[in-house]
């Protein structure tokens, strides 16, 4: 499995300046790139191949005057830049033959110089490597200094080199993990969960455990609005402008660097605490249409989901992803009869049939993981179920018996 492991690096000046050079050379190669590539399509010929670019905008253009400076920053970046603009051409053709999932994708762009995120990527052939006293040592930029928060499970296969919005360097490793010693590091267990997500509580696990929402951007909305207040108050194009334009977006960092690590630690404690987890396979994209969309982004469900998929992916866990139409909120998990839509602001509700009064999220909860198929793993059944459809008189699937069981 594939992971990236990205850590804070620390340049000086001069190396600064170095990594601007790189950034600016694997711009303008990408640049070229689409450049050449629509010309040939107004010219109606066939688009030339990689290997054509690579000579005329990489090993010709440094003979020219106009291109010299090309050999000032590692050929590796540059060839790597001529990659990324391959790659952005084959997920475009392949949206647009809707053999590529996700929404459709453009064209690709011409990168501006004015673009607040910079990146390079160097692959083993770059010889690159980290010296004895722990620092990154790139070709032509010299050894950068690196904030090792914990160390390296295996050897990188390569190293991105990112300059965000804020102004921050990270490096960012490639690594290529071993399955046997992941799972080694979890052992099994009998425990399973079922997660109902909202906002009021970030998640409300099955077992009755509510998590509260930190709210990281709520909180944060004071600050944001002040510094971005005195963003426009700055004149265009002044160096003041830029200073304000780095505080607002150190401050948006901030909130999204505390989002990941809650993020981070909550998927890792239930990974490690549960051998199956059942959770909703939610509508974001149509949530964050209404009037709670602020809301939702704040709360970074989809983010959190991501984080679970791979996690247990990595760690031999099972993940299950129930439809979204499932009514989880409707249906009693004791008798399993369905007692119809309940508006937002009704937390409890008592089951008509048999009387149970419900906490409506950790119902909702304990729904998800019935329907899931995971409820059974308390009476010895597997807790890996597979891709098995769930039963028709199970809690929060269609097709309810038409007398209520309670009778």
């Amino acid at each position: 499995m594939h992971l990236r492991y990205s850590f804070r690096l620390y340049p000086d000046t001069a190396q600064r300046i170095a990594l601007a050079k790189a950034f600016g050379c694997a711009r303008v190669v990408y640049n070229d790139v689409v450049r050449a590539r629509e010309d040939a399509r107004r010219a109606g010929t066939a688009f030339p191949r990689a290997g054509e670019l690579s000579k005329k905008l990489i090993t010709r253009a440094k003979l020219t005057e106009a291109r010299s400076w090309l050999g000032e920053v590692s050929a590796v970046v540059l060839q790597q830049s001529l990659r990324d603009a391959e790659t952005a051409y084959r997920n475009f053709f392949a949206s647009l033959k809707g053999t590529r999932k996700g929404p459709r994708t453009g064209p690709p762009r011409f990168k501006s110089r004015k673009d607040k995120r910079q990146s390079i990527r160097f692959t083993a052939n770059a010889r690159w490597h980290l010296t004895d006293s722990g620092r990154l040592d790139l070709p032509k930029i010299g050894a950068v200094k690196v904030k090792w928060s914990r160390p390296l499970p295996a050897t990188p296969t390569s190293v991105t080199v990112i300059k965000d919005s804020a102004g921050r360097f990270f490096a960012s490793f490639v690594i290529t993990t071993d399955p046997t010693a992941d799972r080694a590091r979890m052992p099994e267990t009998d425990q399973t969960i079922g997660i109902d997500l909202g906002l009021t509580h970030f998640a409300v696990l099955s077992d009755g455990t509510k998590i509260d929402s930190p709210r990281f951007l709520r909180r944060a909305e004071k600050k944001l609005k002040k510094a971005q207040r005195e963003l426009s108050r700055k004149q265009k194009g002044s160096r003041n402008r830029e200073k304000a334009r780095r505080k607002v977006a150190r401050a948006h960092a901030k909130v999204t660097d505390a989002r990941h690590e809650f993020h981070h630690q909550l998927s890792t404690k239930l990974i490690s605490e549960n051998q199956g987890i059942a959770v909703e396979d939610l509508s974001v994209v149509g949530l964050a249409r209404t009037k709670l969309a602020k809301s939702v982004h704040d709360a970074g469900w989809s983010s959190f989901l991501d984080m679970l998929q791979y996690k247990a992916e990595r760690y031999g866990r099972t993940l299950v992803k129930i439809g979204r139409f499932e009514p989880t909120s409707q249906t009693c998990s004791t008798c399993g009869v369905k007692d119809g839509p309940k508006p937002l602001n009704v937390r409890e509700w008592t089951c008509t049939a048999c009387g149970t009064v419900h906490d409506r999220d950790t119902n909702a909860a304990i729904n998800v993981k019935t329907a899931a198929g995971l409820a059974a793993s308390a009476c010895g059944a597997p807790v890996r179920p597979g891709a098995i459809p769930a039963q028709r008189e199970e809690t929060g699937s269609h097709g309810f018996p038409t007398e209520p069981r309670a009778a």
